[in-house]
């Protein structure tokens, strides 16, 4: 018989067992084939270059992010797989096949199953791609055409990156089995398995890595300035790190100083499955913190999303507070642009103000290219009353200023100290700072210090007064229908209208349904380990249940023994997640500028959801593969 076809029915007869893995890599491809085609997609150069290019960046990222995981995914994947194939290939050197026959020989077999994967993937990729579009489009809200078509470069690129990746562990599995002996192949599913590990051990690398997590948490919500980045990637690294240690340390320290009572090992049968867990942490800590990472990951992706859709509406917000805002010399004119503009549009709401701009050289600032501009403070409050926007500022003294700032996407300044200012030689007290838009888009393109009526005064004497006149339209698509009447206006001087046809920022939209994407890629990703990780211990538990059977320990008893020692393997890593996930999420939401706390509340929850049902279905699983119960 040829290695073909033995390989080929080694396939056909295990692929039950191959379904997980086989599901789990062909999603990986699903999802990754769909970013390419969205890439080559006709719908990317319709929202515009700028728009094009950004986005194109953004899904440039999202694939080197996925093909990240994919490669450890993968390795983690063809590891049990070859864990589990040993034992069972290694008989055919009795049979009379070499080493370099028996790796060939899982080479083929590991190639079938990639090949199906692939397959599988690029099929119903391909099935799901204007879905996956339509969604896309949908839930970012932009207008374009929606135009379907399958990319070949797409499908080229997919293949060719899990191809790349799924040969180098094929390749290594080979290497692995050409170096192995008859012993090793045997006896490697029980490797590394039944282990007690040292409690002094232990203890140090729980002290170490609760001491690393919590520098991981401090570093990940301090406050600061352009350090705020640096002290962001320090604490991704000690996160990792710390969960790894977690799981390395705290977690078998913990369940070995519960099984040393007595009192709590014999009761309800725990004793059937709490030192099953404790022997078992050596080989199974790595997965469990792998899946903590991801789920991390998962929620922080979804933040993500959220905070740059909240973002884009707050700029966009912020910036078309008003249709027109028309600058003039003259004073009291309100009524006459009003007229104007009344000809053809109806008005929401108007109002004006009164403007010094500083020269530069007056102004002490970091900022020596800005120009700047001071407002008085009755002025300010009675604006806002007329825009109808909130006024909750300060009273302020003849010393003091508050500065009306722009809306960041993003910012690494997150200590929220307040600088103070010097004007004319005087230093002035920052007594608050605010982005509620009073003066709209002309407050992204000047500096805006509110004083008092008394020290605006003063400062009109080392300025250049202007007057803005403000307004808002009940139809933003008839702007250009008032602009030459405003202009013929004999006190006109300049304006600023809204640009209805500006997208610069829509790009920001689509990142929104790209990162809800992600959190669903991690989150199948970490049932998918978890599962195939159960999966395949059930199969070397199979012996250890059916002696337990046979000296009296009923069915229903043996499944409740299974149930609890599941729920310990999913809610430990679902624990440390949700705590640090709060942390992951502050520090986004101090940087964007934003509340996340709902969010990171929702996707815990949603997360909590699908635990419980891969926890329900693994107990299925488990139970049949185990030998408890008949299979369905």
């Amino acid at each position: 018989m040829s290695l073909v076809k033995l390989s080929f029915i080694n396939f056909k007869a295990s692929l039950k067992n191959y379904i997980s893995l086989i599901a789990s890599l062909a999603f990986t491809v699903l999802i990754i084939f769909n970013f390419f085609n969205l890439m080559a997609s006709p719908i990317m150069e319709s929202l515009g270059q700028m728009n094009s290019r950004n986005l194109k960046i953004v899904i440039q990222c999202v694939l080197i992010v996925l093909s990240c995981f994919m490669f450890f995914f993968v390795w983690y994947a063809t590891n049990v797989f070859l864990t589990k194939r040993k034992k069972e290939i290694g008989i055919y050197i009795f049979m009379g096949l070499t080493n370099q026959r028996i790796g060939k020989l899982y080479m083929l077999e590991t190639l079938m199953i990639g090949l199906v994967s692939l397959i599988m993937g690029i099929g119903f990729g391909i099935l799901v791609s204007q879905l996956f579009t339509m969604i896309l489009i949908t839930i970012s809200d932009i207008e374009v055409q929606l135009t379907f078509q399958v990319s070949l470069s797409a499908v080229l690129w997919s293949c060719i990156l899990y191809l790349i990746v799924y040969f180098i562990f094929v390749f290594k599995g080979y290497v692995n089995l050409m170096r192995s002996s008859v012993l090793d192949m045997v006896s490697a599913n029980r490797q590394n398995e039944y282990i007690k590990q040292n409690k002094i051990i232990l203890f140090l690398k729980a002290l170490l890595g609760i001491i690393i997590l919590v520098l991981g948490y401090y570093f990940a919500i301090k406050k600061g300035g352009m350090e705020t980045m640096s002290n962001s990637l320090l604490a991704v690294v000690l996160v990792i790190v710390g969960v790894y240690l977690l799981f390395g340390g705290f977690v078998p320290l913990t369940y070995q100083s519960l099984a040393s009572h007595k009192t709590f090992l014999y009761r309800y049968q725990r004793t059937l499955w709490m030192n099953q867990m404790i022997y078992r942490m050596k080989k199974n800590y790595r997965t469990y913190a792998i899946v903590t990472v991801l789920m991390i990951c998962s929620v922080t992706a979804l933040a993500t999303g959220v905070a740059m859709y909240d973002r884009y509406q707050t700029i966009h917000d912020f910036e078309n507070i008003y249709t027109y805002q028309i600058f003039s010399q003259k004073d009291h004119l309100q009524n006459e642009f009003a007229g104007e503009i009344e000809k053809h549009n109806d008005i929401e709401y108007q109002s004006h103000i009164e403007i010094v701009q500083i020269d530069p050289s007056l102004v002490n600032e970091k900022y020596e290219d800005n120009s700047y501009v001071v407002i008085p403070y009755s002025q300010l409050k009675q604006l806002a009353k007329d825009s109808k926007q909130e006024f909750d500022l300060p009273q302020l003294q003849d010393n003091q200023v508050i500065d009306l700032q722009h809306q960041y996407l993003m910012t690494l300044l997150t200590d929220g100290r307040l600088e103070d200012v010097v004007l004319n030689h005087k230093t002035y007290q920052t007594v608050a700072n605010t982005q509620v838009p009073y003066l709209g888009y002309l407050q992204e393109q000047v500096s805006f210090y509110c004083v008092s009526d008394e020290e605006f005064e003063d400062l009109k004497s080392i300025g250049t007064s202007l007057y803005v006149y403000n307004y808002k339209i009940d139809n933003p698509k008839m702007v250009n229908a008032s602009l030459q009447d405003i202009q013929n206006q004999p006190d006109y001087v300049g304006m600023i209208k809204m640009d209805t046809e500006n997208d610069s920022i829509q790009w920001i939209k689509m990142l929104y349904p790209v990162c809800i994407f992600m959190f669903m890629v991690f989150i199948f990703a970490s049932g998918s380990i978890i599962f195939m990780k159960l999966y395949n211990d059930a199969f070397e538990e199979k012996e250890r249940y059916r002696v337990l059977k046979k000296i009296g320990i009923s069915q229903k008893t043996l499944k409740k023994g299974i149930q609890k020692e599941l729920l310990f393997i999913y809610v430990v890593p679902f624990l440390i997640m949700s705590v640090s996930s709060y942390f992951s999420v502050h520090a986004l939401a101090n940087m964007m500028q934003t509340d996340l706390l709902m969010t990171n509340i929702l996707s815990v929850g949603v997360i909590s959801i699908f635990f419980i049902l891969c926890y329900g279905l693994s107990i299925v699983i488990y139970c049949q593969n185990a030998g408890i119960y008949e299979k369905l």
